[in-house]
């Protein structure tokens, strides 16, 4: 259940308090409260010393709310949605989420198909191991 909301959640959230071309407070206060809601739920689940969401073992449970609730809670996506929602306050999320981020398989799933951010940190394609060392963008493009 959690992860069928967990994109359109944060999409809408994002969508009216960023692209929006009238800014509709209504829309933006119930979604950035349905945000801090499924923050705190997490923060509550994993309040009791467990390392990921389904306990101390990294599953598709974490895979698929990482991009989402972890990338916000670092300030990664959505630009001040870290601020904006108070992603401080949700202390073990946070941990959570720096936990997953220092894993060595997500630093590099994160640069796949990324088109934004440093050259560095983006592969447009994979299909190799070694891309990540010779196809990243700040590889590819002319110096």
């Amino acid at each position: 259940m959690l992860r069928s909301l967990v994109g359109s959640e944060m999409c809408i959230r994002d969508s009216f308090y960023n692209y929006a071309p009238i800014k509709v407070e209504y829309a933006i206060n119930r979604y950035s409260m349905e945000a801090k809601r499924q923050l705190d739920v997490l923060d509550r689940q994993l309040a009791d010393g467990r390392a990921y969401l389904c306990g101390d073992q990294y599953t598709i449970a974490d895979m698929a709310a990482y991009p989402w609730y972890g990338w916000v809670v670092l300030g990664k996506i959505y630009g001040d949605s870290k601020t904006f929602l108070e992603a401080e306050k949700y202390t073990h999320v946070v941990a959570w989420a720096e936990r997953i981020a220092a894993r060595e398989a997500t630093r590099r799933g994160t640069k796949v198909n990324r088109p934004f951010g440093e050259p560095s940190d983006q592969l447009h394609e994979r299909h190799a191991r070694t891309d990540f060392e010779t196809k990243t963008q700040d590889k590819l493009q002319p110096k």
